[in-house]
């Protein structure tokens, strides 16, 4: 690892692994002083099984014990399932990414919906959460709070874990983030070596303050963290970014298909902010039906959502607010 690398790795990863590990009263006066509110994001697609318990703990514990959170949004991305109105009833605003900026059409993808989730909230810090989680998650909103409210240095902040992967019931204890050893982390090591100390580049649970959120594109789909962290690195510099060690995340695990397309996306977003124009922005694989092989190809070209502080129905909403 270089120099640089290593010594942001040793100063900026901090460790909130569960509850007791967080100095909640601390995160509250901190909040209090600096006047701080806080958007909670959850982009959801199809996750009736997992968001309504997510959005529960949240409420309960972050906004009605302890006034931590002010704003708890879940964008539904095109569900067909019942994940907008679990997400209601669990305590959660709900909006449907193509209610939101709806002069500007919509698309589907995570991308898309975090990128809107900035134009619904208000918040001067956003958290983001993805829906799929499952077990013991109730320290990741504040364990992700805490460099943002006790360092105005920091302006980014990454969650890192452990990720089991389980398959046909055997689980491995730190099989998963296949597609960030396997493509992002070689990429970044490559082309921004000063990121190598960044544990889950891809990791869905992150958070920012909204003032440079605003100012970097959104790539599509799956493409958005590492779009947002080699963007962010560009805006802040490395000592305005930050980790914090969350444990163990637990999620839905995807198939090799899907997470050829994921890396697709993720090879794509990178080599576009590298200058390395991508020629084709087709990813081809193949499925085997028994007699030969069949290719199948899904568009992993780049497609990014600009700036929100450059979309005139935002800057017009933060001038009513600041007015």
């Amino acid at each position: 690892m270089r120099p640089d690398a290593r010594a942001w790795f040793s100063g900026r990863t901090t460790t909130a692994r569960s509850l007791d590990a967080i100095d909640v009263d601390g995160l509250i006066a901190a909040k209090r002083r600096s006047g701080t509110s806080v958007s909670v994001v959850l982009p959801a697609r199809d996750e009736q099984e997992t968001v309504g318990l997510l959005v529960a703990d949240v409420v309960e514990r972050w906004m009605h014990r302890v006034h931590l959170v002010d704003e708890l949004l879940v964008v539904d991305s095109d569900s067909t399932d019942a994940t907008a109105e679990v997400a209601r009833a669990a305590g959660a605003d709900v909006v449907a990414a193509s209610d939101v900026l709806p002069a500007h059409g919509s698309r589907p993808g995570k991308g898309e919906a975090l990128w809107k989730s900035l134009a619904a909230t208000t918040g001067d810090v956003v958290v983001f959460l993805d829906s799929d989680l499952t077990g013991d998650v109730s320290h990741y909103v504040p364990g992700l709070l805490g460099p943002l409210l006790t360092d105005p240095q920091v302006q980014y902040v990454k969650g890192c874990y452990t990720r089991p992967l389980e398959i046909d019931g055997v689980t491995v204890p730190s099989g998963g983030g296949r597609v960030t050893e396997l493509t992002a982390r070689p990429l970044l090591n490559a082309l921004w070596p000063e990121l190598a100390g960044v544990v889950q580049p891809l990791g869905g649970e992150y958070a920012g303050r909204r003032s440079v959120l605003e100012q970097v594109p959104f790539a599509g789909a799956y493409g958005v963290e590492i779009g947002l962290l080699i963007d962010l690195l560009e805006l802040v510099g490395l000592g305005g970014l930050a980790q914090v060690d969350l444990g163990v995340r637990r999620h839905s695990s995807q198939s090799q298909e899907a997470l050829g397309v994921m890396a697709g996306q993720v090879v794509a977003t990178a080599l576009a902010r590298a200058a390395s124009p991508v020629a084709g922005g087709l990813l081809t694989q193949f499925r085997h039906d028994g007699t030969g092989f069949v290719p199948r190809s899904t568009a992993v070209a780049l497609d990014e959502r600009p700036p929100m502080a450059t979309v005139p129905e935002y800057r017009a909403r933060a001038a009513d607010l600041a007015g």
